[in-house]
């Protein structure tokens, strides 16, 4: 992305009916020839593809299921008061086993990837202090966190390092720019949900999420507590994600600058994004859990940057209905919905219940991911190991949500998410504009309910900062399965989906854009205000 102060280009888009038209034909040169040419000359996609793209690892892929799943430490506070709980998160380099027998060099909360996983409590106050040990500026994000603006991880609020010369302000005489240190104020005002944190510094998210700045964060709540559903060990976080490596065990990512420094984006090919043929979870390659005859609950997130999965079971538990999904992005389903294949976009939750109490002990489930071929075709191992009384179980109803009623709606705006023309390059684009952090698409009143209708070339999850929402249609037609509360929805290639969402909490900017990390990067951000 190029500074915001420059003047913009002329809009190229190409319309999603066409770029499905010519997805479908598999025919990338006639896509980005049929593309419109800017005045510079520079093609809609120049020789690079929409679509997400491989990077292959260089050395030898580490054997699947030798390695036992590990779970990221949770954090401990550094000190409480009767309001609130303080954290250090602070990023730095780090080294970390993650190939057998090698040495990887990450960038991670605490020096960890995953980073510590936060636990808090709905209503009670978390402040996370971060002393920026890294050699580039950070900006930290609460994914699905109902924070005041100047806490949201707006993506100029940089925190530069302490020394070392870096521009500011990014061209946003608005940006909150710390030096050194500064703290994020998370009110946890929102129900029980699981929630994410991880860097978001304009440009270069991409880059350094894959490094590994992420982490997970489980908000609680009574009314959760109340319910008999697992816990303790029988609640295991899931963060997936995709890499690839140096055969020496170092992380490989297509920047145009490795050192993150200064120019932004990467290697034309993988302009429509960048997949891993590693597949990690909880930072170890496909890894293998011991499980007893009893329920586990598992919150799953991708934490890929541009991989989406569609999860299953092989074979199917004896005597389950495989999944049995009881939240999302935004916290508990009013009711459980039996599932048999669980799908993810980048950045998407699920909270589901996987019961084994049927499984003979010496049976293994493989959890597989049929939206890919190879190696990335697979993800984890299940192995029941012990036989144990289980007294868990799903109740029919699990949470009340409020339905949002579109008849209330003050606003209904129309939002294209496609390819273009960001300053004589090609990039990525919201109704034809690359992020601009001067201007906001859209300006919603304190309090007041919006529908949304947003429309695609290629596939984009589209995350927005601060609100939850609701899906309304898809395509037309209200979802085949209830959703609860989203901040992420899967917008699939040439589709409109509806979303509605209240614009309360907090005032101020907030951003929301793509959640594939690249297309982020190539300004398929906007804003908007709450005012």
């Amino acid at each position: 992305m190029v500074g915001a102060t420059r003047a913009l280009g002329p809009v190229v888009t190409l319309s999603r009916r066409d770029a499905l038209r010519l997805l479908g034909a598999g025919a990338l040169g006639t896509f980005a020839a049929a593309a419109t040419t800017s005045a510079s000359g520079c093609s809609l996609l120049g020789s690079g593809s929409p679509e997400p793209r491989l990077l292959e690892s260089e050395g030898p892929l580490p054997a699947p299921f030798r390695v036992p799943l590990p779970v990221p430490a949770v954090a401990k506070p550094v000190r409480t008061d009767a309001t609130t709980d303080y954290y250090d998160l602070s990023p730095r380099v780090a080294e970390q086993e993650i190939l057998p027998g090698l040495r990887t060099r990450i960038w991670g909360y605490a020096g960890a990837f995953p980073g510590p996983t936060l636990e808090a409590r709905s209503g009670r106050r978390v402040v996370v202090h971060q002393t920026n040990q890294l050699p580039v500026p950070v900006v930290t994000h609460l994914h699905g966190g109902r924070t005041p603006a100047a806490s949201d991880g707006y993506p100029t609020d940089l925190l530069l390092p302490s020394h070392g010369d870096f521009p500011g302000r990014m061209g946003d005489p608005r940006a909150n720019v710390a030096r050194g240190s500064r703290g994020y104020d998370f009110p946890m005002d929102q129900r029980a949900a699981a929630l994410w944190y991880h860097d978001h510094r304009m440009d270069f998210t991409a880059p350094q999420v894959w490094r590994g700045l992420a982490g997970m964060c489980f908000v609680r709540d009574d009314d959760e507590d109340a319910l008999p559903l697992p816990r303790g060990e029988q609640e295991v976080p899931l963060l997936i994600c995709d890499r690839a490596f140096d055969a020496d065990g170092t992380l490989r990512y297509p920047a145009l600058d490795p050192e993150l420094r200064a120019e932004p984006g990467v290697r034309e090919a993988y302009a429509g994004g960048v997949l891993g043929d590693v597949i990690l979870v909880n930072g170890a390659p496909w890894p293998s859990l011991d499980v007893s005859t009893r329920r586990y609950r598992f919150r799953i997130l991708n934490a890929s940057n541009a991989r989406r999965y569609e999860l299953s079971l092989d074979p199917v538990p004896h005597g389950s209905p495989v999944f049995v999904q009881i939240g999302g992005d935004g916290g508990l389903l009013e009711r459980p919905l039996a599932r048999s294949t669980l799908t993810l976009a980048p950045a998407e939750r699920l909270d589901v219940v996987v019961d084994f109490t049927g499984s003979p002990v010496g049976t293994t489930v493989l959890l597989r991911n049929s939206a890919a071929e190879g190696p990335a075709g697979r993800v984890m191992r299940f192995r029941v190991v012990r036989k144990e009384r289980d007294e868990t179980s799903v109740p029919p109803r699990l949470s009340r949500i409020e339905r949002l009623d579109p008849a209330r709606a003050v606003a209904t705006r129309d939002l294209s998410f496609e390819s273009g023309d960001v300053h004589g390059h090609s990039g990525w684009t919201i109704n034809g504009d690359p992020f601009d952090p001067i201007r906001a698409t859209a300006r919603p009143r304190f309090g007041s309910t919006e529908v949304w209708r947003l429309t695609s070339d290629v596939a984009h999850p589209v995350h927005l900062h601060l609100v939850h929402f609701q899906v309304l249609t898809i395509d037309g037609e209200r979802p085949a399965a209830d959703l609860g509360w989203k901040d992420t929805i899967d917008l699939r290639p040439a589709q409109t989906v509806e979303i509605i969402a209240r614009f309360d909490g907090y005032r101020g900017r907030y951003a929301f854009h793509c959640h594939n990390l690249e297309h982020e990067d190539m300004a398929m951000m906007g804003n908007f205000e709450v005012v």
